[in-house]
């Protein structure tokens, strides 16, 4: 509708939304499915601190929804698995005060156990069963990188059927910010959604609903 009135409509897209894997990390998000992760997911343009989720299907969590409203298809996302740690200095510590530990006994301390395993066969498998002390401190230094620099390339997203919002819409170019009338068209307002306004999860964007329609009503 809005485009027979002339106005620009930018390309739309399903934002706050779950991430879907189809090639290996499918399988490893399955077994992880319902593990909770406090992590910084990062893409190059933005990166957000927060919990994301392993799903039977991918990623999603508070900080999965937010990042994808940043993510162009194709793009890899970043995972940092320790905000609050470094792994370098947290192993090579571990390996002065504990060098019979294995890596994985001692990454327990600060990630669930059952995705230290699934991490294991990804960055560390020939040193699974090496105690610390065997490990060269350059080995330890690489697992700590991908600890904290996990790049993971999703299929998609979940879409519309769950996404929270819908990215991008009419231009806000063509309306009063006071009255949200379009100023090109007399007698026309939009609000809300259909607009290109979108909020952080946290209610902003039901705000957004309701502010931009009080503001419509006062002046329809």
């Amino acid at each position: 509708m809005a485009s027979q009135f002339g106005l620009t409509v930018l390309p739309r897209a399903p934002g706050l939304v779950p991430f879907l894997f189809t090639d290996q990390l499918k399988g490893l998000c399955e077994r992880l499915s319902g593990t909770s992760v406090d992590v910084v997911v990062s893409v190059p343009r933005q990166s957000f601190r927060g919990h994301v989720l392993m799903t039977h299907r991918g990623l999603s969590g508070p900080a999965a929804l937010q990042i994808s409203s940043y993510w162009t298809p194709g793009e890899s996302i970043t995972l940092d698995l320790g905000p609050e740690v470094d792994f370098r200095a947290q192993l090579l510590a571990d390996k002065q005060a504990h060098p019979k530990a294995l890596v994985r006994t001692r990454l327990a301390a600060h990630l669930p156990k059952s995705l230290v395993a699934e991490l294991e066969g990804l960055f560390w498998p020939a040193e699974a069963a090496h105690p610390l002390a065997e490990i060269p401190n350059a080995r330890i230094e690489q697992i700590s990188k991908q600890l904290h620099h996990w790049s993971l390339r999703p299929a998609g997203t979940e879409g519309y059927r769950t996404a929270e919002v819908t990215l991008r819409g009419i231009s806000t170019a063509h309306f009063a910010s006071k009255t949200m009338a379009c100023e090109s068209v007399p007698g026309l307002f939009c609000v809300g959604e259909v607009l290109d306004v979108t909020g952080h999860l946290g209610g902003y964007n039901f705000q957004w609903a309701w502010s931009s329609g009080y503001v419509a009503g006062c002046h329809v």
